[in-house]
């Protein structure tokens, strides 16, 4: 920590210097281009690692609400699935995602043909600035970064619905076809200069792109997996299945309301100039208030609907509140984001029974935070001037997407090596049949 404190001092004093020297020079008030460098590729990093932390908050999230034989197995995927990540996007999805010149207007094909194998590259080691791509953008490093963290957010949605019942390894393949593949292809509709992109589709951080997506593939999952043992009654009733450790899901929420600022603010993908800082502000500013405004809904619904505060839907109110505001975190006024992320949270409360009554068997919830709150929040865009024509078609065409073709890959899974433990072993839990290893091995299991 303390390193990182003194290089990100040694960069803010060499930006100061810089714009003080083209200032002097130029007279103006500008920041030069090598500045707009700096502070674009900090923006990238800075944001990139606060949404690596919101990997820590998924784990911790899943970790608290699945039960105590299950929480190990947990924990493993969670850290599985973002290494994971790390290579298929560097092999495959960074470049299928954003084909650049090699698109010439069909993406599809050159995704396929071009820069599928094409390994993402570096500057050199100490670039001058003739070898910088563009001087006036962030360095490739920082932006397959920030990028990177996106994506592996996609798949962590997806591990907490389908908990307690699912084989590993099934599930760490499907995340490497989630990964290159899926996650890419569709997010480069929008942010690689694709059709959605042209059709004037918009989703400033990934409300659809992201949290509808993983939400997608997390419910054809759960289609495919049927609904845990004892999960509903003959008579169609819920068997409440209580998580493990309400502390740890609690942490995990803010963990991941602490990440989402990196997810909104490094969004805005510019630091360099005064309106990019104070919009950035102004991110930070309507992601908190919407993560409020959704965890201040579902407490109070939670509280007239079952005369008591439910906390597992206050976390998911202040989560289903921060994908809300994630597809325009900007525009909005404070009161508006607030409105909005309210929303968010009304959704979680209404959904969650109501996929219950379908019998689609989500631990986490993960599908109504996720999904229908991030179709909203998608949707709301057009109260800041979006179209609404363009907004839904991008978000029916993005959630059908990856829902078909996850739905493909569950049950071409499911015939070649199955994806669903034994009875016995669902019964014994996860940890001692799937690892041999007790999250609690000093307390009985539950």
């Amino acid at each position: 920590m303390l390193s990182l404190f003194r290089i990100l001092i040694s960069a803010l004093i060499c930006i100061l210097s810089t714009t003080t020297l083209y200032a002097e020079e130029t007279n103006s008030d500008l920041v030069s281009a090598h500045g707009v460098f700096v502070f674009n590729t900090l923006l990238f990093l800075i944001g990139g690692f606060l949404v690596m932390w919101m990997a820590a908050g998924f784990a911790m999230l899943e970790a608290g609400l699945v039960r105590s034989k299950n929480v190990t197995t947990q924990l493993t995927k969670n850290i599985a699935l973002f290494s994971i990540a790390a290579i298929a996007y560097f092999l495959v999805g960074f470049n299928l995602m954003y084909p650049g010149d090699l698109n010439e207007g069909s993406w599809w094909i050159s995704g396929y043909l071009g820069p599928i194998f094409s390994l993402t590259s570096l500057e050199p080691v100490g670039a001058a600035v003739d070898q910088i791509g563009d001087i006036s953008y962030a360095s490739v490093g920082s932006d397959f970064f920030f990028q990177l963290m996106f994506c592996a957010t996609t798949a962590s949605i997806v591990s907490g619905t389908i908990a307690e019942r699912m084989k590993l390894w099934p599930f760490l393949i499907f995340t490497v076809l989630l990964t290159a593949f899926l996650y890419p292809i569709e997010a480069s509709w929008q942010w690689g200069g694709g059709w959605l992109s042209e059709l004037g589709f918009s989703d400033f951080a990934g409300s659809t792109l992201v949290h509808a997506a993983g939400a997608s593939a997390a419910l054809a999952g759960a289609i495919v997996l049927g609904p845990r043992i004892g999960k509903y009654k003959d008579d169609g009733s819920v068997n409440p299945m209580p998580g493990s450790n309400m502390p740890l899901a609690t942490l995990g929420t803010f963990i991941l309301w602490l990440g989402w600022f990196g997810f909104n603010g490094g969004s805005q993908l510019a630091l360099g100039t005064i309106g990019d800082a104070a919009d950035v502000s102004r991110i930070f500013t309507n992601t908190n208030t919407a993560a409020a405004g959704g965890a201040l809904a579902a407490l109070i619904l939670t509280q007239i609907m079952y005369k008591k505060i439910d906390l597992t839907m206050v976390l998911n109110g202040a989560l289903a509140g921060l994908v809300s505001i994630t597809a325009e975190p900007l525009a909005p006024s404070i009161g508006g984001a607030t409105i909005i992320g309210a929303i968010g949270g009304v959704i979680v409360v209404i959904a969650v029974p109501m996929l219950d009554k379908l019998k689609i068997d989500d631990v986490v919830g993960a599908i109504s935070v996720h999904g229908i709150a991030g179709i909203w929040g998608t949707i709301a865009v057009v109260f800041s001037g979006g179209s609404i024509g363009a907004q839904i078609i991008g978000t029916v065409s993005i959630c059908l997407f990856v829902f078909i073709l996850s739905l493909v890959i569950w049950y071409i899974l499911d015939a070649l090596i199955g994806i669903r433990v034994s009875e016995e072993d669902e019964l014994t839990g996860l940890d001692t049949t799937e690892l041999g290893m007790d999250a609690y091995p000093d307390f009985s299991k539950s």
